[in-house]
């Protein structure tokens, strides 16, 4: 609100009924804010950040880690129980920074009221703090300030305001005195005063707020996988450790060395290495996708994006440039074309061009206070688009500004029109029905109204008449038809969307004959070619839910609870929801889809603070690109769950074939030699796989939205990949053994062999990180991803750290292998790129074979 007094000095009185004259009494305002409250929105109280921290470390996975630490403790095994630890805290606290910076939807709203006020208090002209307005008080407001609180227009002068924010509504409302006025707003031209009706908490801007805090996250598809993973290997590792130690006492062993033993079963087939391993994964692809212009504010939103079968997508900004422009000017004389970029005074403009000019001359002179000026390299409105688009045509023609001598006559609603007097006349601008009735001769006009308007265009009418200041009997100039086009690279984005199975709806707060012509122009419009409005949307939420889930519809004229709803009721029909927005209006529905699509160029700050993903050039085509991104993430993975889930076969046989051979057959490998391929050698392989690209197959077809966990990783991994593994290391541990004599009780020769296992292991895992891929392919045909290369060396250097350097061998109880020790080890190598290269021939004639 202003502080600007202009208005009310013209103002000879105000309707006594609506507001008292002279406005509120200084000590009656002081009274009234004590008792209603400062004008400040609610704080929502949140979760204090210990406690944030808190539960990352106590949910059903870490609470696994957590008892292993503590069993190992027991066991007499310090060394395991600090590693353990530290994947916990390392995990738990990376996830709580990312946590930590995201969800301040309802408080970033604060930031949308403005500091000071001016208002009239006692009779005079006075500036307060906006937080101690009441209802009551006779605000001032003019062309730049913000609404502070809910109010009623008293008296307006040529009033024009920004609604955009709160009803997705790009044209500014007009309002008259009667009508209200909303927090948040802001003026965009011309003068009022207004009486507050509601202030704080009461504003429609705090009901948003509201809903928005409401609005709970749905949990992503990612968590809820993982969840199923981590509960069912928890479950798994948890029972088989019971069963083991069991088995342990029935063999004769005591309860010590049998608690062990089931220590190290439990630890052998927990993946220590998975979370830590999707989070980096996560954080990777979410640097990928703000290189490409997409910021991820919650890491679990990369793979929610890959699992998108619905985008719910606002017009203005997102599908169009958010720029209006004269793209026609017909005249009785024929017809202009004009080609140019959003508010640029330079264009190309061909056709009837004295007659445009014409009609810009008398056009400019009814929007005087509007204009274009440079910012940052490009031309940003300032006012009325519509007028600042009227301006740049008169720019691009080469047509003089308004004279300072002109009278302007602001637009009325009532009206539908402004006009404005000079030294060349009266000049008038509006509605084609308003304008053309008060024309001599209408030159066949009416058809072309209707022709341009089919086209999706806004249309206005100028006309003139050279003497005289009534606005009557005139001739027509011409009608300027006016767009916001849509972006270049929509309906490319729109077609990869259908080929890549996701349905698409258009949800704005424009006019629906606009949004059809857009969703048209774009290709988005259905087969069905269904166009509805909020007010015509079914009460009952399946309903809603049968009527939106087909693709192509177009929803226009809806509200914040509308978008609410709708995602909600696609949700309810099984689909991950993507909701796109940037105003304040658009802030509970982006908190509640699966997954919100801020815009970040021109988009709100509450749209940006509720959402999950930014999109740093408000442009479709980025969404496509993230989705890409999300699908290749899952893909990702799958492949290094199957990678880790792979080496815990071969850590799992040693303890199997111990307790099968009753103790006779000894453990190839000890619990922190299984911790040290978990961390150590697998976890950047395991990350290289997490950067693999997307393959040209990505986007064709539906998204993959079964399990991470499902038979075809079970069948590679335990059935495939892992026994070769088990096999090569267990077959290396007896050789050597062998070679040696067998002799149990030389520390040396266990030692050896122990170390030659350990060797086998981490080679044959070297084979599987180009195995897993891909699920389909050899490894010889696959190229690329120099991560993986790379990765690959770091392993076994880490492998030479752990076989050479003092004093890890003894700690993790395995020395270098022998010469043979060499020779077997190797084998894994090629042992598991045959089996590999055998299943995937297998299942790929299967496949031919069914397809048949």
């Amino acid at each position: 609100m202003g502080t600007g007094g202009t208005l009310v000095d013209r103002a000879a009185s105000v309707t006594a009924a609506v507001v008292r004259r002279g406005g509120l009494s200084a000590a009656e305002a002081a009274q009234r804010l004590r008792a209603d409250g400062p004008n400040v929105l609610p704080r929502e109280r949140g979760r204090h950040p210990l406690v944030v921290l808190l539960l990352q470390f106590v949910h059903f996975f870490a609470l696994m880690l957590w008892v292993a630490a503590g069993l190992a403790l027991v066991a007499g095994m310090p060394e395991l129980s600090v590693a353990i630890v530290l994947v916990v805290l390392l995990n738990g606290g990376f996830s709580f920074a990312q946590e930590f910076r995201a969800d301040r939807a309802a408080q970033r709203l604060r930031d949308l009221m403005p500091s000071r006020a001016a208002v009239r208090r006692d009779g005079v002209r006075v500036v307060v703090d906006a937080a101690d307005l009441v209802v009551g008080d006779e605000v001032l407001l003019q062309g730049g300030d913000r609404v502070c609180a809910d109010a009623v227009v008293v008296q307006a002068a040529g009033l024009a305001v920004d609604e955009s924010m709160l009803t997705g509504e790009s044209v500014p409302a007009r309002p008259e005195p009667g009508d209200s006025l909303r927090a948040g707003t802001h003026v965009v031209e011309g003068e009022a005063v207004a009486t507050v009706t509601a202030t704080g908490a009461r504003t429609r801007l705090a009901g948003i707020a509201e809903l928005t805090r409401r609005a709970d996250r749905p949990t992503s598809p990612l968590a809820r996988r993982l969840h199923r993973v981590v509960t069912v290997v928890g479950l798994i590792a948890a029972g088989v450790g019971v069963a083991f130690f069991g088995v342990a006492l029935l063999l004769g062993l005591d309860a010590t060395r049998g608690f062990l033993f089931a220590v190290g079963v439990t630890v052998a087939l927990v993946p220590e290495g998975l979370l830590p391993t999707v989070t980096l994964s996560l954080a990777r692809a979410a640097q990928e996708m703000a290189r490409r212009n997409a910021l991820v504010r919650r890491l679990e939103s990369v793979e929610t994006l890959g699992a998108t079968t619905f985008i719910c997508t606002d017009k203005t900004g997102t599908l169009t440039r958010n720029e209006m422009s004269v793209v026609r000017v017909w005249t009785p004389g024929g017809e202009a074309v004009v080609r140019g970029e959003g508010y640029a005074p330079d264009a190309d403009v061909t056709g009837a061009l004295d007659a445009a000019r014409a009609v810009a001359r008398s056009a400019v002179r009814c929007a005087p206070t509007a204009r274009a000026e440079p910012r940052a390299g490009r031309w940003v409105p300032v006012g009325d688009p519509m007028e600042v688009a009227l301006h740049a045509l008169a720019a691009r023609l080469g047509v003089d500004g308004p004279p300072p001598d002109a009278v302007r006559r602001p637009f009325d609603p009532r009206r539908r029109r402004s006009s404005a007097v000079d030294s060349d006349g009266v000049h008038v601008m509006g509605a084609p029905d308003a304008v053309l009735p008060l024309c001599r001769d209408d030159f066949g006009a009416h058809d072309e109204v209707e022709r341009l308007g089919r086209e999706g265009l806004r249309v206005l009418a100028v006309a003139r008449r050279p003497d005289g200041d009534t606005e009557e009997d005139l001739t027509l100039l011409g009608v300027v038809a006016l767009q916001d086009p849509p972006r270049t690279d929509v309906a490319e984005s729109v077609a990869a969307c259908r080929t890549a199975g996701i349905r698409l709806a258009m949800v704005t707060g424009d006019h629906p004959a606009t949004a059809r012509a857009i969703a048209e122009q774009v290709g988005l419009l259905g087969p069905d070619r269904l166009v509805v409005t909020g007010a015509d949307l079914p009460d009952d939420d399946a309903a809603l839910g049968e009527l939106l889930d087909r693709d192509g519809v177009v929803v226009a004229r809806v509200t914040p609870e509308d978008k609410l709803r709708i995602a909600r009721a696609l949700q309810h029909r099984g689909h991950v929801v993507a909701m796109t927005g940037d105003g304040v209006n658009d802030g509970p529905a982006l908190r509640a889809a699966d997954i919100g699509v801020a815009m970040g160029a021109s988009g709100t700050d509450v749209a940006r603070e509720a959402a999950d993903l930014v999109l740093l050039d408000d442009h479709f085509g980025t969404i496509v690109a993230a989705v890409e991104l999300g699908r290749a993430t899952f893909a990702n993975i799958r492949r290094f769950l199957t990678y880790h889930l792979t080496d815990n076969v071969a850590e799992l046989t040693p303890f199997v074939l111990w307790a099968l051979s009753g103790g006779s057959f000894p453990l190839a490998l000890s619990v922190l030699q299984v911790l040290a391929l978990d961390i150590g050698t697998d976890l950047l392989p395991a990350l290289a796989l997490g950067a693999e690209p997307p393959n040209p197959r990505t986007l064709r077809g539906p998204a993959r939205t079964g399990g991470l966990l499902d038979g075809s990783v079970l069948r590679r991994a335990f059935g495939v990949l892992g026994p070769a593994e088990a096999v090569t290391s267990m077959a290396a541990f007896a050789g050597v053994l062998w070679l040696g004599g067998w002799d149990l009780d030389d520390p040396a020769l266990l030692a050896t062999a122990s170390g030659t296992a350990f060797t086998a292991i981490v080679i044959g895992q070297l084979a599987n990180a180009f195995a897993c891929r891909s699920a389909t392919k050899p490894v010889r045909t696959l190229r690329g991803n120099r991560l993986l290369l790379g990765a690959v060396a770091f392993e076994v250097a880490v492998l030479a750290v752990f076989l050479f350097v003092p004093p890890l061998p003894g700690l993790l109880g395995g020395g270098p292998p022998s010469a043979w020790g060499w020779l077997f080890a190797a084998a894994a190598a090629p042992a598991v790129l045959l089996v590999d290269a055998l299943y995937k021939k297998v299942t790929a004639r299967a496949g031919a074979t069914r397809n048949r």
